[in-house]
Formats: C-alpha cells, structure tokens, sequence
C-alpha cells in the first residue's frame, strides 16, 4: 500500500538526492500514475522539512511511509510516521498532511487533528517528541504494513448501530466535507432563515450512504426535522428493517420520494434524498386521486419539502424510463426558484475494494466513457476473473458464501419473470427457474414482498441469508453491496463489429417495452444496467456472457 519507505535520517542522506524520481518511478510502475512537475517540486520542498523536523527531535529512526495508500480506497495519506509510543513502548503511527499554503485555518476543529504552520514549527517538533520514543520505527512500519485489510463496514450491517452510535462509520476527505456542508447550511438556515440545497454526487460505493445516515443520526438525535427518503422500495424497506430494528420512531424517518406531494413548503429542517437518481418526473400514478395528478415534478415537491433538501445520487444509475435524477436537472430546477445551489463530488469511491481503475474499467467496457474498452491489468485491492459458465460462476461464489462472505449473482433483464408455482408434493409454492442456460436453471429473486420458500422477500434479496440461490435483477441489487459479485450477461448486450452493442428487443424488462421510450434511452438504460451490476461488489467480480463473440470478447480483456 505504500510506494516509497524511508528513515527519516535516511532521507536526509546524500545517497538520497534522488529520492523525487525514485518516488515518481514507483508511483508509476505500481499505479500507472503519471507524477506532474508541481507534485514533485512539492515533495522535494515539504519531505525533507519533514525529515529535518524528526531528526531535530532526536527521531532519525521513525519510518516515514511516503504516498501511503489507504486500503479499500484510491486515497493516499502524504506520510505516515511510524515509531514507538513514548509512554506505552508499543507501536504509534502518526498521519501527517504536507501543504504549500499561504494561509490555513481550522475549520470545525477535531481533537484528533491538529494544524502546525511555518510560525508553530517548535510545537510541531514538541508534539513529535511527545508521540514518539526515539527509536528505530522499523517494527511498527513492519507491523502497519503486514496488517490484515477487511473490506470496508458494509453499510447495512452497521447502520442500526450509526443512528445510535455516530463512530460506526469514519468519513474521510470528501465524505466529511460533504457532511459538514450540510451541517453548515442547516445551522445558516436556521440562524438566517436562508434556504440551500446541497447535491452530492458519486460513483458505486462512494460513500452517499454512509453519509446521508451519518447525517440522519446527527441531525434526528440534535432534535431536528429529518427525514430519509429513496425511489426504492427494497432500500427503503431494508433501511426500516436493519436501521430502524424494533423501534416505530426510527421505521418514521425512512420514507418514498412520492409521500411529498401534499408536503407543507418548508416543513422539514432537512430531507435526505439517498439514491436520487432514481427521482422521477412525476410522483403522481394511476392510483393518485384526481386532485393531485397537476404533472409538478417530483424534483419541485422534495425541493419544496425542507429548508436543506440534500441529493446524493450516481448519474449513471438511472436505469428506468422518467428517472430523471441528475445534478443538472435538481441544479436547474433549484436555481429557477432562485436557490443557493452547492454541489460535492466524491471523486474516490469505496465500495469495488477501493478500485477506482476497476470502475474506469467497466465504464470504458460499456462505452460510458471517451476511453475505448482496455485489458484488465490487475488491481492488489479487487479480483476479477472470467467464468467459463454459470455453473461454475455459481460454484466459486458458493465457495465465499459458505465462509460467511457476501455473494450473490446477478444478471441482465432478459429471461421472462414467472410468478411462484405451486410444487409437489406438498402443493407449496416455490420459484420457477426462468433463468436457463443449457442444463443450467435458476429462478429470479422474489417478485414481491412475501417470502416464498427459503427465499427472502424481494427486498432482502441482497441481504438476508436465503438470497443465495437465486439470480437478482437490476431492481433489487441497486444501492446494496455484497463482498463477491457475480454477472450473467445476455443478448440485449453483445460484441459486435469491434464493440459491445445494445439489443432492445432481447430485454424482458417491460419498462423499455413503450414505445415512447426511444432506442437511444434503451441503449443507455441497458448500459447503466449492467454498470450498476457489475459495481456491487467489494472485493470482486466474476462475469460471464451467454454470447459465444461476446465471451470471447471478454476473454481477451480478463486473462
């Protein structure tokens, strides 16, 4: 996880002087990362301050781990120091943050955190003294590095605990800034009664949910109006059973974008919009009463609902005809109501074992990005690997399952979708295995809200135990994780002529059936299907096509 291990007397030495291109070099061989100029010229005038620093506290032995990288994550830390601890002689680590600024100050201070400037330099050297024992660090660097690296907190599984319990869940660089923004503007519209509206975007795994029940824990346990919502039942309904766990106040706070068409304007403190890509254009349907079909868009009434109404959404998730949940669109329709719009990137992402080069990958794959689809070369912190057949995809995500890893399969729209039959002997009903390739069947997950069998409801599927068995579509995987991933592709997308093409006609998902919607939103409908498939999971992914040219297509990228 770190390119570049140095002493800080080592540093300092002549045979040294070229420890920039040294650090470059590896940078480059390990993570094709290119170093620009100014990233070097600030290596070459912060790290040996650094170093100096240490040796002027007697510390010459601590290791300084340069350009750490931290697991799970494509972030990188500037040093990591390693030493023993003063008072316990066990090991201490220290992660030090190195800035060219003129100016700095601290904003919403954390006691873990302390700012040292070129005026403070004596108390940095005193802060270091007082961490660190002065001798060799070499140990703790051995122990730091050899450490085992668990995929990050899955969020369903520590989420009852975060509306408790605020430390399950630590947010990092933008996550925490995203979080304190919308700190920041709840207390401004309070104290200025000025309305803001925050949209956070980012890729699968970024960290949008952590952040909004961070939020959600925060804000409900101060006493404030909040409120969760999401287009999605299956993560609605899994955030009430695993979130809200036996308590009726908590289930309240989950709720469906469509349940604010009659809201008061304002009467929320906040709504957290999770999933917002999946924000439609209208909440009204058949079903709605006559008086409230006016056609506003749903964007205006959770706009309207809260003084900070918060987005998080991935612009590449929209996999349904009417979605329309994107930055530009919530931008537009705030900015004509004359609201303060803010907007966070999180440009990392977390979930795909901290793989930024494992989404670029399939986003090029799909044709979702300007770079043509490339070879996998590899990635220490995700696997992923080519089947052969379903079979034996099924066979080697069993295998995780059966030692308690996440694993679920996954495929493509494009098997008809039978309701439950009843079976002998006993007349139970039982799942029908719609899903067949060759001698190889397997049913859909369950269509609605009653288990049927072993088998979850549908929106447990990807995570209650019983879910293993049956194949999830695009519907019930959306906005959930699991460690191993498995992806079935069929004929609604194949290789042809040089790149992956999509088939409209070899879906079965009757939300590309209408004709008003048109090839080119079915084209990328199907293409944000299978990115939203194939991002599920944490530590890897196995894919296969049923396409012979499309199998062999992905075999000459996945040796």
């Amino acid at each position: 996880m770190t390119v570049f291990r140095r002493t800080a007397e080592s540093l300092l030495s002549p045979a040294e002087r070229r420890f920039t291109q040294v650090l470059a070099e590896q940078m480059k061989m390990r993570d094709g990362i290119s170093v620009s100029p100014s990233e070097v010229r600030s290596w070459e005038r912060s790290l040996p301050v650094l170093a100096q620093d240490l040796v002027e506290a007697g510390l010459g032995e601590v290791e300084m781990l340069i350009e750490y990288r931290l697991p799970l994550t494509s972030k990188r830390a500037d040093v990591v120091l390693a030493g023993t601890d003063r008072r316990t002689g066990g090991d201490a680590y220290v992660v030090v943050e190195l800035k060219q600024w003129s100016r700095a100050e601290v904003w919403d201070e954390d006691e873990r955190t302390r700012l040292f400037t070129q005026s403070t330099r004596g108390e940095f050297v005193d802060y270091l003294r007082d961490r660190f024992a002065p001798s060799p660090g070499r140990t703790a660097a051995d122990h730091f590095l050899s450490s085992e690296v668990r995929p990050s907190k899955q969020l369903l599984k520590h989420a009852a605990k975060e509306i408790r319990d605020r430390d399950q869940f630590v947010l990092l660089d933008e996550q925490r800034l995203a979080y304190q923004i919308v700190l920041h503007a709840v207390d401004k519209a309070r104290r200025q009664d000025l309305k803001t509206v925050v949209v956070i975007t980012g890729g699968p795994g970024s960290g949008k949910s952590v952040i909004a029940l961070s939020l959600l824990g925060a804000l409900s346990g101060r006493g404030l109006s909040v409120l969760h919502a999401t287009g999605s039942k299956s993560f609605t309904q899994t955030m009430r059973r695993h979130v809200a766990k036996g308590s009726t106040r908590t289930k309240a706070l989950f709720t469906y974008f469509n349940n604010f068409m009659e809201a008061d304007r304002n009467g929320l403190d906040v709504l957290i919009c999770d999933e917002a890509h999946r924000i439609r254009k209208v909440s009204a349907n058949r079903y709605t009463a006559a008086r409230l079909r006016t056609g506003r868009p749903q964007v205006d009434e959770l706009i309207d609902a809260a003084r900070v109404p918060v987005f998080l959404l991935d612009g590449q998730q929209n996999v349904r005809p009417g979605e329309m949940g994107t930055l530009e669109q919530i931008r537009g329709h705030a900015e004509s109501k004359g609201l303060r719009v803010q907007h966070v990137s999180l440009d990392e992402q977390f979930r795909c074992g901290g793989s930024r080069k494992y989404e670029d990958w399939v986003l090029m794959l799909l044709g979702l990005h300007e770079s043509p689809a490339r070879e996998w070369t590899g990635d220490d912190g995700f696997s992923v690997s080519l089947a052969e057949s379903p079979r034996e995809m099924e066979a080697l995500l069993r295998s995780h399952h059966d030692q308690g890893r996440g694993a679920r399969m996954t495929a493509g729209f494009c098997w008809r979708w039978s309701s439950p039959a009843a079976g002998a002997p006993g007349g139970e009903m039982s799942l029908v295995p719609d899903v067949r390739i060759g001698d190889w069947a397997r049913p859909w997950n369950v269509k609605g809200d009653r288990s049927v069998g072993d088998a979850p409801p549908s929106e447990l599927w990807a995570t209650a135990p019983g879910g293993f068995g049956q194949v999830g579509c695009v519907y019930t995987a959306q906005g959930f994780e699991y460690d191993w991933n498995g992806v079935i592709l069929r004929r609604d997308l194949v290789y042809r002529n040089g790149r992956l093409v999509t088939r409209r006609a070899e879906s079965h998902d009757p939300a590309l059936k209408p004709s008003t919607v048109t090839d080119e939103e079915a084209d990328a409908l199907i293409r944000n299907t299978y990115k939203v498939l194939l991002t599920r999971g944490m530590v890897g992914t196995l894919i296969y096509s049923v396409d012979a040219e499309t199998q062999a297509f992905l075999s000459r990228l996945v040796r």
